[in-house]
């Protein structure tokens, strides 16, 4: 197993597997897989001496850390009320459409994309807005949304 977990036991390393520094490790394995993996997290639990339902805790409570695998790009369309009032449904839809993803699937099959509706990203005054990886996409269109998108797809076909 220690060969499986090589990547764990560096990070676990980085942190000179400090239990102390759980976060900090949990940030840091979310950075590498995109996710914690729940083979990663009883791996961890057993390393660490501390029990799977302290990291389970942790994992669940916080929302940034994910239990479920996620896109390489994260777009979070705000739907708070200034958005919502602006049309953030449609570029929803549209998200939801064109790459074949749910509320309850939010990832693509090939995680490229997970999409994340929030409630409200602070920007009301450009409404509607989204992020992509952080960038800020003030007053979104479809057809904005739509060429945004397909460069990210061109780029990742380059690659």
């Amino acid at each position: 197993p220690a060969r499986q977990f090589r990547k764990v036991n560096a990070i676990l390393e980085q942190f000179d597997w400090d239990q102390l520094r759980l976060i900090a490790i949990l940030q840091a394995i979310q950075e590498e897989y995109r996710y914690l993996p729940e083979p990663v997290l009883s791996y961890l639990a057993t390393s660490l001496k501390i029990p799977r339902a302290r990291i389970y805790g942790i994992a669940t409570f916080y929302a940034h850390f994910s239990l479920e695998p996620r896109g390489k790009h994260i777009v979070k369309i705000c739907d708070g009320t200034a958005c919502h009032v602006n049309y953030s449904q449609p570029l929803i839809d549209l998200m939801q459409e064109k790459l074949k993803i749910s509320q309850a699937k939010p990832t693509t099959d090939d995680l490229l994309f997970t999409l994340e509706v929030v409630s409200c990203v602070g920007a009301c005054g450009i409404a509607p807005v989204l992020l992509i990886d952080e960038r800020v996409y003030p007053q979104m269109s479809k057809e904005k949304l739509t060429e945004a998108l397909d460069n990210i797809i061109q780029d990742e076909e380059r690659e």
